[in-house]
């Protein structure tokens, strides 16, 4: 899934080859991409690209009085294109969900893979009428989000740290992917109580969401569309790297199992040695 660094990225991609060109056709290829029909999609269509804006993990195409937001949910992407293809794609069963064609020629497609249809595409007067962008918890990147925004924020959540990252009412922007780099960065158990940590315990998570995030921010910066996914799995110290060595310890990385997802941490880093227990059991193995 695309996070904060990721869209971010594709923000200011999209800002250096949208912003001062029309939108002349915004064509939903896809029958559950567009979440909304007043306005029409095709409102947007002789309109010029003001700004390009990213809301947590939504990204914001502004064109005048209009907004086309997009959220790319787990498997969807953007696909830029120097040269769409002639003539109207064809409604199926591919990966295709929605074009963008500019008055050059040039474009995008937002496409999905899988068979969960998750991305949404949202046409508003107001980012704020989106539902996902109205409910979302302030940026981590912002320059008002200190270290003691972040102790307010765990204040009294009695959840475990790796649920309170990813919860996009809390922190906007945060995943599945970045929260599992955090906090090996902040050398912390995903199982531990946000509500339990200690002001070093903040400290150090501060410290990291925020070093983690621009680092992320950094390395994409400037790459195309196409090269973020490969940066993105390129920088991860332990997601997605079960059974490698830790790169901090050289212990090897281990992985929890949920329904539909899973986390990676280093025990010798993150849990004391002891390797954590499946998540319903909700605490470390004896």
């Amino acid at each position: 899934m695309p996070e904060l660094p990721e869209v971010e990225a594709l923000k200011d991609f999209l800002t250096g080859r949208l912003v001062g060109h029309e939108l002349v056709r915004v064509l939903p290829v896809a029958i559950s991409v567009l979440k909304t029909y007043d306005p029409p999609v095709t409102a947007l269509e002789g309109r010029e690209v003001t700004a390009v804006h990213r809301y947590g993990k939504f990204l914001d195409l502004e064109a005048g009085a209009l907004h086309l937001v997009t959220h790319l949910a787990r498997a969807g992407w953007l696909q830029w294109k120097d040269r769409l293809p002639d003539g109207a794609p064809r409604p199926g069963k591919g990966p295709l969900a929605l074009r963008v064609a500019l008055e050059t020629g040039e474009g995008f497609d937002l496409t999905e893979a899988g068979t969960q249809k998750r991305l949404a595409v949202y046409v508003v007067r107001d980012p704020r009428e989106v539902p996902g962008i109205a409910r979302l918890g302030p940026d981590p990147l912002a320059a008002d989000f200190d270290e003691p925004c972040l102790a307010r924020l765990l204040e009294g959540e009695r959840r475990q740290i790796k649920g309170a990252l990813r919860d996009q009412s809390l922190i906007a922007g945060v995943g599945n992917a970045y929260s599992d780099e955090i906090l090996h960065a902040a050398r912390m158990s995903p199982f531990k109580l946000a509500a339990s940590l200690s002001p070093q315990e903040t400290h150090r998570l501060y410290e990291a969401l925020r070093a983690t995030l621009t680092e992320a921010v950094g390395r994409a910066h400037g790459l195309a569309a196409g090269h973020l996914k490969a940066e993105k799995k390129s920088g991860l110290r332990v997601h997605g790297r079960t059974g490698e060595p830790c790169p901090v310890c050289g212990d090897t990385i281990r992985e929890v199992s949920f329904s539909d997802s899973s986390l990676q941490y280093c025990p010798t880093c993150q849990t004391g040695g002891k390797p954590l227990a499946d998540r319903r059991l909700s605490r470390l193995l004896k």
